[in-house]
């Protein structure tokens, strides 16, 4: 028999997916979906099981297209692509604000932004922050560097702050991918929307305040009075996969005094009839906002270049023949991606004054 599930925990054993009827059934990919490891189900995947009475498990026959996608480089293959979630609503990134990390958190919202959901940043442990000033600081930072119409809530689950009003973002029948950083406050703030203990918590390090992971698991999770949260592990590396039109959507600022520059090849860097140059002197961006958005794109247009290579090495460029492990197709269909991408540009904006 052929069932709709969608997977709804990974972790180092088997896929647990649901059926519409709400029962859970651990499943095994079918041999033709992986022979060549290009195609695994990750969590959020909605997919097509075969169950058999005679079997142990059920098998992973089909994986449909995929809506949205949390991408980045695999940080062990220069030249792969890893899915770390698919088909969510919302993106959350978690991001402490004691130690607060600009440029991380750009990265962070390039990633984000890249799917084509919502995104909302949530300053965790704001009760940690030495004081009213530097707490004021800091959000500050961070409201100067997100796009309009990206939500940003203060949140401290010890003073239960901003939790009401992360869980605002998750509505019954909607799902949400929580991202960030070992450390980050994820499984606490998780616990808060739950109401109840669903993921342990561990201290950071006090010699260097980071985290160790405390969710090995990829796992959804039903929040009190509304839709659901997918948990991750913290992600360390979040290296760019085709990510342009993320890191302009991160930076629209940027690309909006771009679109001044006399010559369509600026660099941006001192470029005669630059723009971005321009606005820079009028005091509209910042050298610091301009040098993050050339040095991600530079990363992007490098990390592509690679990927063609690679595609060349393989016998890709030379038969004509496109392997899947380097090509965005992999993850999801580029239609439907970038439909979804409109989509959701529209859904910040109409959502931007409810953060």
């Amino acid at each position: 028999m052929i069932l709709k599930a969608q997977v709804v925990q990974l972790d180092r054993g088997f896929p647990l997916v649901r059926l519409a009827s709400g029962d859970l059934i651990r499943c095994k990919h079918a041999t033709s979906l992986v022979k060549e490891a290009t195609q695994r189900a990750v969590i959020g995947d909605w997919v097509k099981i075969e169950t058999d009475d005679a079997a142990d498990k059920a098998q992973i026959v089909e994986i449909l297209p995929r809506q949205q996608v949390l991408l980045r480089k695999d940080p062990a293959e220069r030249s792969m692509v890893q899915v770390l979630a698919a088909n969510f609503d919302t993106v959350i990134i978690a991001h402490p604000l004691p130690g607060l990390n600009i440029r991380r958190l750009e990265r962070e919202l390039v990633v984000a932004c890249d799917t084509g959901a919502r995104v909302v940043v949530a300053l965790t442990k704001s009760d940690l922050v030495e004081s009213d000033q530097v707490r004021t600081d800091a959000v500050a930072a961070v409201q100067a560097v997100v796009a309009p119409g990206i939500g940003v809530i203060e949140v401290s689950t010890v003073n239960q702050i901003g939790i009401d009003a992360v869980r605002a973002l998750v509505s019954t029948g909607t799902q949400a991918v929580l991202m960030g950083r070992s450390g980050a406050g994820k499984s606490s703030l998780i616990n808060a929307l739950a109401d109840q203990e669903v993921q342990a918590t561990q201290p950071v390090r006090a010699a260097d305040g980071k985290g160790r992971h405390t969710t090995v698991n990829r796992t959804m999770v039903r929040i009190q009075g509304g839709g659901e949260v997918i948990d991750m592990p913290g992600v360390r590396g979040l290296g760019l996969w085709d990510a342009q039109a993320g890191i302009d959507a991160a930076f629209p600022d940027v690309v909006e005094a771009a679109r001044n520059c006399r010559f369509r090849d600026c660099r941006h860097q001192g470029d005669a009839g630059c723009g971005v140059g321009a606005a820079i002197k009028a005091g509209n961006i910042t050298p610091e906002r301009v040098a993050a958005y050339v040095r991600l794109s530079e990363e992007n247009s490098q990390q592509l270049k690679r990927n063609k290579e690679a595609q060349w090495q393989t016998g890709a460029g030379r038969s004509g023949r496109s392997r899947q492990p380097y090509s965005r197709d992999v993850a999801r269909s580029s239609n439907a991606r970038k439909n979804s991408y409109k989509t959701a540009r529209n859904s910040n904006a109409r959502n931007s004054n409810a953060q």
